[in-house]
C-alpha cells in the first residue's frame, strides 16, 4: 500500500497564479499547510499560502529552503524549469513527475510521444529552418498553424499560415528567432467543436474521469466551457477512452487535462495535454462532488481519489481584461450577485491587461439550456465593453 501524507502535512506548489491559489485554498480546507513558490510577488497564491517564496526559480538557496519545508510537491504550471523539478524530485515526491513534464513541456516531443503511442493527433512536422518549413508546407499543405515548441500559452507563440503570402512572413519570424528555437507546424483541423477531458491518476494507477466539456476559444484564449458537452454517448466514450490512454501512457500522477478536436468527419484528435488542473475544469468547484483541485491534493498526498459525479449542468465564462468590471462595479455587480445559479470567482490580480484572465463566472442549472441562457445574457452585457471579445455562445 502506498504511503500517504496525512492532513497536517505541508504541501509545496510551484507557481502561484489562480490555479495555485485555488489549489492552496482547497488544500488548507483539507487541513494541509501550503508553501507557494512563484517569482511574481503579486501572484494570487502568495496571499493564501502559509508560507511563500516570491523569488526566482533559479535561486539555489531558496530551493534548499523550499524542499526542507515541504513533504510533497505539485505544480500549477507546466513550464517550471525542468532542472529544478529534477532536483526537487530527488528529495521529495513531485507529482506529476519531472519525466512527464519533460514530455509535455515541449509541444514537438509531446506530439511525437502521442503519435508513437498510437494516439490520434493532427499531422505535424518539426521546423527549425526555412528548408524544413518548405518541406512541411509541401507535405502538410495549407493552412498550417506554427507554434513554438516550448512556452507560449493563450495563443502566444503561434502563427497561422493560411495563404502563400503568409509563408514569407513566417520565414522572417523564423530567421529572426534565436538560434536553436524549434517550432512545430501542424495541419489546421476543420473542427466542429473543441473538447476537453479531466483525467486524474493516482500513484497506484487508480483513475477518475470527469465529464466531457465543450470549449470555445477566441484569439487563442478560452472564452467559455459547457458541461456536459452536447455530443453523442459514443463520442463521450471515445473521448474518455483516448484521454485515459494518453495519461496512462505517460504514467502520469495527478490531474491532467486532455484537449481534443472533433473534426468535420467526426474523428477525435488530441490537441494538447496539460499536466495540471485546467481553466475548462473550473466548473468542478460548483457542480462536482470533488473538484479538480481537491483531486490534485489527493493525488499529490497519496490519498484515495474522490468521485466525479456531476450534480448539474454548467457554463463557465472567463472574465478577460476589463470585463472584470462587469461584476465588480455599478449595477453589473448587483445584477450578477443576484443571478440565480451564478458563482463568481475573482483572482485578485492587481494588473488588468487585455485578454488576461481576471476571474470567471460559472452558471449552473438543472438543465443545459437554462445554464446557457444565463451565460448568454451575461455575455451580451460584457461583450459591449471595449476590451471584450464580441462573440456569443453557440
Amino acid at each position: 500500500m502506498e504511503s500517504i501524507f496525512e492532513p497536517g502535512s505541508t504541501v509545496g506548489v510551484l507557481g502561484g497564479g489562480q490555479l495555485g491559489a485555488m489549489f492552496a485554498g482547497t488544500a488548507r480546507r483539507l487541513g494541509y499547510r501550503v508553501v507557494v513558490w512563484d517569482p511574481d510577488p503579486d501572484a494570487p497564491a502568495h496571499r493564501i499560502a502559509d508560507q511563500s517564496f516570491p523569488i526566482s526559480f533559479g535561486d539555489h538557496e531558496t530551493r534548499e529552503r523550499f524542499v526542507d519545508t515541504v513533504q510533497a510537491i505539485t505544480l500549477e504550471w507546466e513550464n517550471i524549469p525542468a532542472e529544478l523539478c529534477e532536483w526537487l524530485e530527488q528529495r521529495r515526491p513531485l507529482r506529476p513527475s519531472s519525466a512527464v513534464l519533460k514530455t509535455l513541456q515541449d509541444r514537438l516531443i509531446q506530439k511525437q510521444f502521442l503519435s508513437s503511442s498510437l494516439l490520434p493527433v493532427p499531422e505535424f512536422a518539426e521546423v527549425q529552418s526555412g528548408h524544413q518549413f518548405h518541406q512541411a508546407v509541401g507535405r502538410l499543405g495549407l493552412p498550417l498553424i506554427c507554434k513554438t515548441a516550448r512556452s507560449g500559452y493563450d495563443g502566444k507563440g503561434q502563427l497561422f499560415v493560411r495563404e502563400p503570402t503568409d509563408i514569407a512572413q513566417f520565414e522572417r519570424i523564423l530567421a529572426e528567432s534565436s538560434s536553436g528555437t524549434r517550432w512545430i507546424a501542424e495541419q489546421v483541423i476543420s473542427f466542429v467543436r473543441e473538447l476537453s477531458v479531466l483525467v486524474v491518476r493516482s500513484t497506484s494507477g487508480d483513475t477518475r474521469v470527469y465529464p466531457v466539456v465543450e470549449n470555445r476559444h477566441e484569439q487563442g484564449i478560452l472564452r467559455d466551457s459547457q458541461v456536459p458537452a452536447a455530443i453523442s454517448s459514443s463520442d463521450v466514450e471515445v473521448a474518455c477512452e483516448l484521454s485515459v490512454r494518453a495519461v496512462t501512457a505517460l504514467q502520469g500522477i495527478g490531474v491532467f487535462c486532455v484537449e481534443l478536436f472533433q473534426s468535420q468527419e467526426g474523428h477525435l484528435l488530441i490537441n494538447e495535454i496539460a499536466p495540471r488542473p485546467h481553466n475548462s475544469g473550473h466548473y468542478t468547484l460548483e457542480v462536482c462532488t470533488v473538484s479538480q483541485f481537491e483531486q490534485q491534493v489527493r493525488a499529490t498526498c497519496g490519498l484515495p481519489l474522490g468521485e466525479v459525479r456531476l450534480l448539474s449542468s454548467a457554463v463557465m465564462v472567463n472574465l478577460l481584461g476589463d470585463e472584470v468590471t462587469a461584476v465588480t462595479s455599478g449595477e453589473g455587480c448587483r445584477e450578477i450577485f443576484s443571478t440565480t445559479g451564478a458563482s463568481v470567482h475573482l483572482y485578485g490580480k492587481r494588473v488588468i491587461r487585455a485578454g488576461r484572465k481576471m476571474g470567471h463566472v460559472t452558471f449552473t442549472a438543472s438543465d443545459g439550456k437554462t445554464a446557457v441562457a444565463s451565460a448568454q445574457q451575461f455575455m451580451s452585457r460584457i461583450k459591449k465593453l471595449p476590451s471584450a471579445i464580441p462573440s456569443p455562445l453557440r
